[in-house]
């Protein structure tokens, strides 16, 4: 299934049925009146949270929602029907904002969650509602209210418990294929993962999601490269990894980038808690490790774990690391009989 993480939508609720005009023409009896019925109203347009999704590709093919009008009322005071409502399924974690794209209607972080994008016209009154003591035959309907148009934009925000950030070729890739059931793509070039991928990582028992972006370079924030189209996947996150290749020669220069790309990004990136990871670490003697890390701790100011996701060294601890951040309401059970990576 292709990825996709915005959409643009055109929706329109459903008109109120007319009403209606009509008069009582029955045998023997020496009254009528009128008896004309009330138009139906017209269909909602709602947006619902839905299980099994994971990306916004269905509306690549069908951009355009309608909702069905009400039908007129009819005589012998009968209401017309009321038009269906349509209902556009989307992944958890999805953002509904209006035209502009800065407006938010409805952030949708929860599984049945139900938003009402546009609300269906209401059903005309027929001439039975307007008969009085003096006017005992009126020959006056109203007509059913409008739909609402509107056009909205659609765009989803992953829901994960981790994000990874770091340059490409960091070895974010290799992290999650060795940790989890996760297959994203891993080569020997820059920008192999062209759209995240999450996996489900499991240590003590407990399960976390992991999501993986595309990499950051010097200016993403400006929009070079990938990584900030879908930086806004980890704005979710209980806790970010930063991943630093210790093999690259531009260590500091490295983490520079990517700490100076998420704060000029926003969106809180900057403050949320951050585990620095010296990664590749299977290509470094102990006197080489030590340096580096003493380098990166100066420069970060905070504690450097070592890790190498080819070899699987050091990424236990720093699972565990990950999960004391991690609030116990987001953690899931692993199940006894999983067959996912654990440490």
């Amino acid at each position: 299934m292709k990825f996709l993480d915005l959409a643009k939508v055109y929706l329109r609720s459903g008109s109120g049925g007319n009403g209606c005009i009509s008069f009582r023409r029955e045998k023997y009896i020496e009254f009528g009146g009128p008896d004309g019925g009330d138009g139906g109203d017209g269909g909602d347009v709602w947006a619902e949270t839905v299980d099994g999704l994971n990306t916004l590709i269905d509306f690549r093919y069908q951009q355009h929602f309608f909702a069905e009008n009400g039908r007129p009322g009819m005589g012998r005071q009968r209401t017309g029907k009321d038009g269906n409502d349509i209902v556009l399924r989307v992944p958890v974690g999805t953002e509904i904002l209006d035209e502009d794209e800065e407006t938010v209607i409805a952030d949708m972080t929860e599984l049945g969650e139900r938003v009402l994008l546009a609300r269906g016209g209401n059903g005309g009154w027929g001439n039975l509602h307007f008969k009085t003591a003096t006017n005992q035959a009126p020959r006056r309907a109203n007509p059913g209210q409008p739909g609402v148009e509107r056009t909205v934009w659609l765009r989803l925000k992953l829901i994960a418990d981790v994000g990874l950030l770091g340059l490409p070729n960091a070895g974010k890739s290799t992290f999650l294929a060795a940790t989890s059931n996760a297959r994203p793509k891993i080569a020997d070039y820059p920008f192999t993962t062209l759209h995240p991928n999450l996996g489900v990582v499991g240590v003590d028992g407990r399960e976390f999601v992991v999501a993986d972006i595309p990499g950051l370079i010097e200016g993403a924030h400006e929009g070079r490269g990938l990584g900030d189209l879908f930086l806004g996947h980890v704005e979710r996150c209980a806790v970010l990894l930063h991943l630093v290749d210790g093999s690259s020669g531009t260590l500091l220069e490295d983490y520079d980038t990517i700490i100076t790309e998420i704060e000029e990004y926003g969106a809180g990136l900057a403050d949320k808690p951050r585990i620095t990871v010296l990664n590749k670490i299977d290509t470094m003697d102990d006197e080489e490790r030590a340096f580096l890390r003493e380098e990166l701790e100066a420069r970060s100011g905070g504690k450097v774990l070592l890790m190498s996701g080819a070899s699987g060294e050091g990424t236990t601890e720093v699972l565990r690391a990950l999960r004391a951040f991690i609030d116990d309401k987001r953690l899931r059970e692993a199940p006894e009989d999983d067959t996912q990576w654990q440490p």
